[in-house]
């Protein structure tokens, strides 16, 4: 059995997920993979690493999670990462924190929704583009590998509440990406260096708003 531990925000403490919830995430892994075969769910030279590259990768992301917050909206889910991941997460730590799916690609909407069912999830679906969906007032916004930091911060404002936060996992590029958005928006930024890749990044955003 593997051992999955979230580090806090704060750095304060860390959670090591349960027994039952690795469980689960092992067997959404598992789903990916059969699906992989016949639509592109994510990259299959990935396939032999998707624990670490797109599972772990995707738990960094729940360390903003709070008892306070009540839904956590994931834009461009894709295959599941972090959406699928935070969901699973959330049973087991954040009960009263609800999880969104925005995918806008029909075959990627219906697997979504098929792994919820199977894994016994409660979260809700959406097969449409998150430009397009009326604002939810998330408490978090989260997006992996979906759009530059500049448009991520558009489609985010549009769905986030007063005081809520931005998660969003980012590659190499990712510092030319925040000074190409504070051209256009205003945010205070938590940057933590990914446990997965050192060239890569995790940031929270907050305060998030056009300058």
């Amino acid at each position: 059995m593997r051992r999955l531990e979230i580090p806090q925000s704060d750095c304060s403490a860390i959670r090591l997920v349960s027994e039952d919830g690795v469980k689960k995430l092992e067997r959404f892994a598992e789903l990916v993979c059969r699906w992989t075969t016949k639509i592109n769910l994510v990259s299959r030279s990935t396939i032999p690493e998707l624990w670490d590259r797109h599972i772990v990768d995707s738990v960094q992301l729940f360390s903003c999670a709070n008892e306070q917050q009540r839904l956590w909206l994931d834009i461009g889910s894709g295959g599941g990462f972090p959406g699928i991941v935070i969901a699973v997460l959330a049973e087991e730590f954040t009960p009263k924190l609800g999880v969104t799916l925005v995918e806008s690609d029909k075959r990627k909407s219906v697997f979504l929704s098929e792994a919820c069912r199977q894994l016994g999830l409660a979260a809700t679906v959406h097969c449409q583009r998150s430009e397009n969906l009326a604002p939810q007032a998330a408490c978090v916004v989260s997006a992996r590998a979906l759009a530059p930091l500049t448009q991520l911060c558009a489609h985010a404002e549009r769905h986030l509440r007063s005081g809520g936060t931005c998660a969003f996992l980012k590659g190499a590029s990712a510092d030319d990406e925040v000074v190409e958005a504070r051209k256009l928006w205003k945010f205070d930024l938590d940057r933590l260096e990914s446990l997965t890749d050192k060239r890569s990044s995790v940031l929270f955003l907050k305060g998030l708003g056009r300058v």
